[in-house]
């Protein structure tokens, strides 16, 4: 079975290596105009080496739920607030229906949209999906496990749950308007032949406190959990996610996981791109306990224990956990640059799904309107008719 996996892995490299796909450099995106952004954000596929997700025969239907108008206190009105923070979509579903539906910046139902750091969400689960399967057998198990590459860096000691809940200890910096920073840098340098670019970059980071003891939010380090995934199942992430969740649960189209045009190593950290509803179906996927097909796609406990707080980000009622960001009260959210929002709330069984093209990357102003919003939708779906 190793051998195989290993045979795996490596017709994969060779077959992106081979591939004819576009190469702008991947970190670009994070200096590009308003306009560029609202152009791109919905065909990444046109800028960047990707890999297909696919679907498959069986759609997960969206039934159309009683009408919800999410209410603000301040005069805000949804049509402001989609203009204000050049939002292209919402969808909300409660108990799997369609509450609310709505389009902007010329976006449509049909049309994918980047999710930057929500794929951090989805990468976390695909390692609930390895668990179960026991590809990966532990997520105490070191890093180096799966990734040997990283014996002599600052990961030797490092843990799988540590790399989960980034507190691998390890130095970095996430500036998103530094294009020196790390997060700008780590898929630039000299390649190693056999060797991920990005496991290249990250070997050469050094350790600042010991593991664990320290949350540092790290784009670089959920890029490798998803190599330690794709070394454990012999799997591409987009394949994985395929065949685990996209094709089982009812996913109305194929997606896409954007990659390394040389090495075909995909983006952990973000890259996934796909429909408004789809993103809402893997909510509800969630809320449904990560069952698909009738059967748990998820190593059990896997949920309940990557969605609660496991490390402090020094925000009252806030947290991290698996790579989501979690809240009091049993709430967690993937949270991506730019406006990107999967919003879950088991109590309500509520998913939020928001697409954007914010003119930053993050700040706080965004992030203070982000929160109104959902803050709107959870007051009218508690005073409203369901």
């Amino acid at each position: 079975m190793r051998l195989y996996r290993l045979f795996c892995i490596a017709a994969l490299g060779l077959c992106a290596a081979c591939a004819t796909t576009p190469s702008a450099r991947r970190t670009d995106v994070l200096f590009w105009n308003q306009s560029q952004r609202e152009t791109h954000f919905r065909a990444m596929e046109t800028q960047y080496a990707s890999n297909r997700i696919a679907h498959g025969t069986n759609v997960h239907a969206l039934p159309a739920g009683a009408p919800l108008l999410p209410r603000w206190n301040d005069g805000t009105t949804l049509d402001s607030y989609m203009s204000d923070h050049h939002v292209a979509g919402i969808m909300v579903l409660q108990d799997g229906k369609v509450r609310l539906e709505r389009y902007g910046l010329g976006f449509g139902p049909t049309q994918h949209w980047t999710s930057f750091s929500v794929a951090k969400s989805f990468t976390s689960t695909l390692v609930g999906a390895a668990l179960r399967d026991g590809s990966i057998h532990d997520l105490d198990d070191p890093v180096t496990r799966y990734i040997p590459a990283l014996s002599d860096s600052g990961y030797r000691d490092v843990t799988v749950r540590q790399l989960l809940t980034m507190t691998s200890g390890v130095r970095w910096n996430e500036d998103y308007v530094d294009p020196n920073s790390d997060v700008a840098q780590m898929y630039e340098g000299a390649r190693v032949p056999g060797t991920p670019l990005l496991v290249s970059y990250m070997a050469k980071l050094p350790s600042e406190s010991k593991p664990g003891t320290r949350w540092v939010y790290k784009t670089g380090e959920t890029d490798l959990i998803g190599i330690l995934v794709t070394r454990a199942t012999g799997r591409t992430l987009a394949a994985y996610l395929s065949e685990k969740i996209w094709k089982p649960y009812g996913m109305a189209q194929d997606a896409i996981w954007l990659k390394d045009p040389v090495d075909g190593t995909e983006a952990g950290g973000s890259g996934v791109s796909a429909t408004l509803s789809d993103y809402a179906r893997m909510g509800q996927f969630l809320l449904d306990g990560g069952v698909a097909n009738g059967k748990p796609v998820l190593a059990d406990g896997w949920l309940a224990d990557a969605t609660r707080k496991h490390a402090d980000i020094g925000a009252p009622g806030r947290g991290y956990g698996y790579q989501w960001w979690t809240f009091d009260g049993g709430r967690y959210a993937g949270l991506g640059i730019f406006g990107q929002v999967l919003y879950l709330d088991p109590s309500r069984h509520l998913a939020i799904v928001q697409l954007a093209a914010w003119p930053v990357a993050t700040d706080s102003a965004q992030t203070r309107a982000r929160q109104a919003f959902i803050d709107a939708v959870t007051a009218a779906v508690d005073g409203g008719v369901k």
